[in-house]
């Protein structure tokens, strides 16, 4: 029972964050319906039975198992995921690669990953911690170069100048993209 209370404060908690996060932008919508799939049966419950309260039910679950359907589902599901944007790329003799991310995903990604440092780090986190997370798997995402870039940019923006920073120039790359069209 506690599993079942402890994982419904943890996404309860996380989408709070980036919902907070996203408003601060201006992305109401998504802040307002950021991963609502993990209320869905096929990510709640196995988020119950992999709770643990300190790393995402998903890597228990991949652990356990050899592979989330969960983190399977959830993917699919909400674009934010740059794993939502591989595709057969006939410019790489079909391979799979990272497509480019709109770029209201892309932030909305970058809210996403602030904020699940916060909630799983508590009060070990710091401004730098997103980023100093990123740099332990960035090796081996499958990612648009554009969209990382974009991301990159944030989040070392938060490490070495601060959320205040990062979130003015997260504004500022919505406002653009809106003008190129990229949005």
């Amino acid at each position: 029972m506690s599993n079942f209370f402890g994982h419904l404060k943890t996404i309860n908690h996380h989408r709070a964050l980036v919902c907070a996060y996203c408003f601060r932008v201006g992305l109401y919508w998504q802040g307002l319906t950021h991963d609502l799939s993990k209320y869905s049966p096929t990510e709640f419950w196995m988020g119950v039975k992999y709770f643990q309260g300190t790393d995402s039910p998903n890597n228990a679950e991949k652990r356990d198992k050899g592979y989330s359907a969960a983190w399977l589902h959830h993917k699919g599901r909400n674009k934010h995921h740059f794993e939502y944007w591989l595709d057969y790329d006939p410019k790489q003799n079909y391979a799979i690669s990272g497509m480019p991310m709109p770029v209201r995903y892309v932030i909305e990604m970058f809210c996403d990953r602030v904020a699940a440092c916060r909630v799983y780090q508590g009060k070990n986190y710091t401004d730098a911690s997103a980023w100093e997370y990123h740099l332990k798997s960035r090796s081996y995402h499958v990612i648009h170069q554009n969209s990382m870039a974009q991301l990159e940019e944030l989040l070392q923006l938060m490490a070495e100048k601060g959320e205040e920073c990062a979130f003015a120039r997260a504004k500022e790359m919505l406002q653009q993209a809106k003008k190129d069209g990229t949005y």
